[in-house]
């Protein structure tokens, strides 16, 4: 967590997610022991993947910055979200991800060791980055070594989220990494090994938890854009209109010929699954329990059918509001977009637990 400030946070939180198809916005609160979805909004837009803060040429931050926080204020004040105290989630192809062991040392001790070690697991320059970890015993006892999860964002990713922040009228609190928001809204209290993947628009991440513990992240170069490809190509279509065949259709397309091509876009991401789950198995002796899907493209009718099928595991599409208090009207719709709003809702679920 990018804390830049130090400030002690209120009981009342936003988190921001800015993807590169739309910008997400969680409002929460904490009531007696409670926590309160008091409001929620989104907008999508085909220009935001040119127009992405962190996607800027260099010398472009201004005027990328500036395009989105008046998208935020605009989906602030259409929404009536008052509150300013805001947590950003940076994109996990903004940081770089690693995990590590150390030797066994006091608590104390851990943080410098890191900083000390990090050079030999982070390729960026030490002094471009700044870095953030979690840390576990592996085992009881003075004795235990530690298990390092290491993120490094670029200062750059920062300084724009600083400035997106001020632009936008809202008082930053923190950062966090898009991997460890949505483990916590998903897997905090967990006590199994599961496999959370996020599928989105310009990459996909696979997240190994284990009892709540984020152990690896790896980012991999797929995205959902690439199924609406196919289905433009194969039916002569627009990509708008594939994306909405896509969406509506999926892998249950009547055309056996789509579902087939689309089969053979998706086979790269489950055979790097399976290469996580062989490391993992080797390296920490245990097998994959489940599998959650999370991202925009997690509700394509059926995915979760077909991952459970080449995987042989049983594959979940959790809701990310299931632990927050709202109005039972909204179940259904709330479960429908849980995907794409996980992100927003596990940085503003930290605020409200730190």
């Amino acid at each position: 967590m990018f804390n830049p400030f130090g400030m002690f946070f209120p009981k009342r939180m936003l988190g921001i997610d800015v993807g590169t198809s739309s910008i997400k916005v969680v409002e929460i609160s904490g009531r007696g022991g409670g926590k309160t979805l008091e409001n929620y909004a989104e907008v999508k837009s085909d220009f935001l993947y040119k127009e992405a803060p962190l996607k800027a040429e260099k010398g472009d931050h201004s005027s990328s910055n500036n395009f989105t926080a008046k998208i935020i204020r605009g989906i602030l004040n259409e929404a009536r979200i008052k509150t300013k105290a805001a947590i950003f989630s940076i994109p996990d192809f903004s940081t770089f991800c690693t995990s590590f062991d150390l030797p066994p040392m006091t608590e104390k001790e851990v943080p410098n060791a890191i900083r000390y070690n990090a050079s030999q697991y982070i390729t960026l320059p030490m002094a471009e980055v700044t870095l953030d970890w979690r840390v576990m015993l592996n085992g009881l006892g003075k004795n235990s070594s530690w298990k390092v999860l290491l993120v490094a964002v670029p200062n750059q990713v920062i300084q724009d989220y600083k400035v997106m922040a001020k632009m936008a009228g809202l008082e930053l609190y923190a950062m966090e990494a898009e991997a460890l928001g949505i483990t916590r809204v998903f897997l905090k209290n967990s006590k199994k090994t599961v496999c959370l993947v996020d599928v989105g628009l310009q990459s996909s991440t696979i997240n190994i938890v284990d009892k709540g513990f984020l152990k690896k992240s790896y980012s991999f170069n797929f995205d959902s854009g690439q199924m609406a490809r196919v289905i433009a190509s194969l039916i002569g279509v627009d990509i708008p209109q594939a994306e909405e065949i896509k969406n509506r259709q999926g892998l249950i397309h009547p055309r056996q010929d789509v579902v087939k091509a689309l089969y053979a876009s998706i086979n790269p991401l489950l055979v790097e699954m399976k290469t996580m789950f062989a490391e993992f198995l080797q390296s920490e002796q245990k097998q994959i329990e489940e599998i959650y899907l999370t991202g925009g493209t997690a509700n394509l009718p059926g995915l979760k059918e077909y991952f459970a099928e080449s995987l042989k595991k049983n594959v979940y599409v959790p809701n990310c509001f299931s632990d927050f208090l709202y109005p039972p009207i909204l179940e259904e719709s709330l479960r429908e977009m849980s995907p794409s709003f996980s992100a927003a809702a596990g940085v503003a679920l930290w605020g409200l637990e730190t």
